[in-house]
Order: C-alpha cells, then sequence, then structure tokens
C-alpha cells in the first residue's frame, strides 16, 4: 500500500511526533511506501492566493475557483501544490495527523486541504463530481489526532460536544465530499497531560492500530 502522511505539528520533541514516528515504523514492518508531508518542517504556505498559479486566466477579479479549474486544465499549479498532488495520485490512502485546534484542523493543514484539494482534481461541482462521484474515489483516509482536554469533554453531553460530530466537516464535508472511503478517527485524549507510561501504550495502541490496517 502507497501511504501519503500528511502531518502538522510545530515540535519534533512533541507527542505528536512520537506518533508520527512509530506510524512510519509500523508502515515499514508492514511492507508498505509512505511519503511523508511534514507541513511545518515544510514551511508550506497555507495561503491560496494569486501565486498559486503559473498563469492567471483572469487577471481582472482574483477568482480562486476558476483559477484552479483553469489550472487543473493546463497544468498551471505552482511546483509546491503540483508536488502535493503528484503525492496524493501516487497514494492509496491519505493519513492526516494533527492536534485539534478549536475543534478542527490547524491553519497549515486547513490551507494545505484549500491549495491543494482543488476543483478539477479533488472534485468538480460542474459536472458533479462530488461523494460517490468524488475525484479521489477509490482511495481511503484517516484522522488522527490528539486533544489536550479529556474525553469527557469530547463526548456527548461533554463540555465542547462529541469529537465525531464536531470532525464532520472534515470527515464528511472534506474527505467523503472529494470521494474517499473514511476510516475510523483516531483520537487521543488529555495528550497535554499524559504520564510516560499512559504515552507508551497509546504510542502502542497506535502502532496496533497502524499493522491492523
Amino acid at each position: 500500500m502507497n501511504v501519503l502522511y500528511v502531518y502538522a505539528h510545530q515540535e519534533p520533541k512533541s507527542f505528536n511526533s512520537s506518533m508520527k514516528d512509530t506510524a512510519l515504523e509500523a508502515f515499514e514492518e508492514r511492507g508498505d511506501s509512505v511519503k511523508v508531508s511534514d507541513l511545518y518542517a515544510m514551511n508550506f504556505d497555507p495561503v491560496l492566493d494569486e501565486n498559486d498559479f503559473k498563469n492567471r486566466k483572469y487577471t481582472d477579479i482574483f477568482n480562486p475557483f476558476l483559477e484552479q479549474l483553469h489550472a487543473n486544465k493546463t497544468d498551471g499549479f505552482a511546483p509546491d501544490i503540483k508536488a502535493e498532488m503528484d503525492k496524493i495520485n501516487w497514494a492509496d490512502m491519505l493519513i492526516f495527523q494533527f492536534p485539534i485546534y478549536f475543534t478542527g484542523f490547524p491553519a497549515i493543514m486547513k490551507g494545505w486541504i484549500d491549495r491543494v484539494f482543488s476543483p478539477g482534481f479533488a472534485f468538480n461541482p460542474l459536472t458533479q463530481s462530488a461523494y460517490e462521484t468524488g475525484l479521489l474515489k477509490g482511495k481511503k483516509s484517516m484522522l488522527v489526532t490528539t486533544a489536550g482536554a479529556d474525553k469527557d469533554w469530547y463526548s456527548k453531553g461533554g463540555m465542547h460536544g462529541d469529537i465525531h460530530e464536531l470532525l464532520k466537516s472534515i470527515t464528511h464535508c472534506t474527505l467523503e465530499f472529494t470521494g474517499l472511503e473514511v476510516l475510523p478517527t483516531h483520537v487521543v485524549y488529555g495528550a497535554s497531560n499524559l504520564s510516560e507510561d499512559d504515552a507508551k501504550k497509546e504510542l502502542e495502541r497506535y502502532r496496533e492500530l497502524i499493522l491492523s490496517l
């Protein structure tokens, strides 16, 4: 299996980084091929603007949707976007690992989605290519995330509410929208306060998940 691992955390010595390394080791043990997009290490630009395109089709007003459609038809994306698209085309599975920021992606990962999951590449409403007919159909995806708060906060009736409901804007409206099959989200709760023993248990739990894919 070819896996694209999209990762967003600033600190190489963090628990998130240990999770990433654990996953990469498990994929190697499985015999899979993995490419990593470490967004902070890459200094990935999350801003969708006119610099995303080699040549603008419409120069009087900037319409990102129309420019992305045009760029997909003319191979007109900037090299950093094209490189990420090539990784997606290569991959059988996409894994997104990130700490929850305000119940969603960190800005750098949201920007990756905005710039890379473009109309004409991941979906196309003009041809009704979405959900069951999304352009990434046939590939799998999974969210892997850490929450600073305990599970009680992210449960039904909790302070924040059910984490799986909160993440539907990603799992359903983003990933499934593009045709991706979405596997159950893997969550580590209370990640900010894990003891050394609990951290080891969580890493082993994640390792076992990757090995079971």
